[in-house]
């Protein structure tokens, strides 16, 4: 079973990464996908970085690690990423697969609002990360929730520590505050 794990991961954190790992592990996946959006429909395409930089710095979160990938599809499509095409594809590219939908509660609470919602369910087990104080929705397209560890770091907190010329050591993994800084990523206000 393949785990899909998406956001903007904008960028990528230690959050992420140990959420991602729990989830993993507690549902024995496979292999668990991180899937990084070209274009949030519900962001309106306010990524601090490009596409092609967010998956750069998944890649070296995740390198060494053989069950956590990133799936590229959402940045191989221009215009919004729709979950429910992100699932299509991977069905046609691999038949036969047994697809998880990772979401949050913030992202499950605005579930039935998706893009052809309810084909989802039809396409992928939908499980919702549950945290400690965060209510989780109740929907039919909902299977079920995994208990996750609260990490209370934000990625929009990291793009400001950036802009502000502050260290990224310990909000995110070495290599990707490296990244970042070779890359010049974040200086802009966002």
């Amino acid at each position: 079973m393949v785990g899909l794990f998406g956001g903007s991961f904008d960028p990528v954190h230690h959050g992420h990464l140990i959420v991602g790992q729990v989830a993993a592990e507690r549902l024995e996946l496979d292999s668990l996908r991180f899937v990084p959006a070209r274009e949030q429909p519900f962001k309106g395409g306010s990524h601090g970085a490009s596409p092609e930089h967010r998956a750069a710095m998944l890649d070296l979160a995740v390198a060494g690690f053989q069950a956590l990938q990133v799936e590229r599809a959402e940045l191989e499509r221009a215009g919004p990423s729709y979950t429910v095409d992100t699932l299509r594809a991977l069905h046609a590219r691999e038949p036969g697969v047994r697809l998880t939908l990772l979401l949050g509660a913030d992202a499950a609470a605005e579930l039935e609002a998706w893009h052809e919602a309810a084909e989802i369910p039809r396409l992928a087990t939908v499980i919702v990360f549950a945290r400690a104080g965060i209510p989780v929705p109740t929907s039919r397209l909902i299977a079920g929730t995994i208990e996750v560890p609260a990490i209370e770091i934000s990625a929009t907190e990291i793009r400001r520590r950036a802009r502000e010329g502050r260290s990224l050591r310990y909000w995110v993994p070495d290599r990707v505050a490296e990244y970042v800084t070779r890359h010049r990523l974040y200086l802009d206000p966002a």
